[in-house]
């Protein structure tokens, strides 16, 4: 963790800082090197994919709260691109639809995904607080809680690199979310880091955004506490009650 801060740090430390936050990324987390390794089955597999659709799903949500909150035009008409990204215009079917494409991929089924059947109550707690944290923060946090993209193309690289081999049984054409976020993500980047570089200027302001961003690193790496818990571990919710007891 980083030390609280006391005088405020040149705008190149403090996108250092930033980036030093990678570290914890959940790239690094035991489910995710078991993935790229090429370790986990197919029922492992398909309980991530439909848990992390939960997290997809609610992206565009996301971002329309932070559009809500921000007086700046210009900074709105950067911002909704994201939203097209997700939900897709026109001939370009979106983000969402890809990964619904994944699903099928790795036999969930569409109604399975957008019905949030397999998604665990830890998932949709630890995502929910994210988007509402977009909703009731500032639009400036808002927008510096999207920072973890600065990790993201090194893991979709990872999985493009890896699936291919270790999970034959995927098509290769399913990965296509993967590879368009490549690009993506890295011009979101450059927009949400321009923006927490010029509005976090003190040091208390500065350890702000870190926290933030610390905030979101622990939404994504609760994730996947969840799903290995649950795919892993083979420890469910409520695993101890017989099957109808729940109903």
């Amino acid at each position: 963790m980083n030390a609280k801060l006391n005088t405020p740090l040149s705008v190149a430390s403090f996108e250092q800082a930033l980036r030093d936050k990678g570290k914890l990324y959940h790239i690094h987390h035991p489910f995710h090197v078991a993935m790229h390794e090429g370790r986990c089955t197919p029922e492992q597999i398909r309980g991530w994919v439909a848990n992390r659709f939960y997290y997809q799903a609610n992206i565009p949500l996301k971002d329309a709260a932070i559009m809500a909150n921000c007086p700046d035009r210009e900074i709105r008409r950067e911002w909704i691109q994201r939203i097209l990204d997700h939900d897709g215009r026109g001939e370009d079917e979106g983000g969402i639809e890809a990964w619904i494409d994944l699903g099928a991929a790795v036999g969930l089924t569409r109604e399975e995904l957008l019905d949030h059947r397999h998604v665990l109550p830890a998932v949709r707690f630890a995502v929910d607080a994210y988007v509402n944290f977009a909703r009731t923060a500032s639009w400036q946090e808002a927008v510096c809680s999207s920072l973890t993209e600065m990790f993201a193309p090194e893991i979709h690289q990872r999985r493009l690199d890896t699936w291919p081999e270790h999970y034959p049984w995927i098509d290769v054409e399913a990965l296509g979310y993967f590879r368009k976020r490549l690009k993506e993500a890295r011009r979101d980047v450059d927009h949400g880091l321009t923006v927490t570089l010029g509005y976090f200027r003190t040091a208390e302001q500065q350890q702000r955004a870190l926290n933030i961003l610390q905030f979101k690193l622990d939404v994504l790496w609760s994730l996947l506490d969840a799903v290995t818990m649950a795919y892993v571990y083979q420890l469910p919710p409520y695993h101890h009650c017989q099957e109808g007891e729940l109903a």
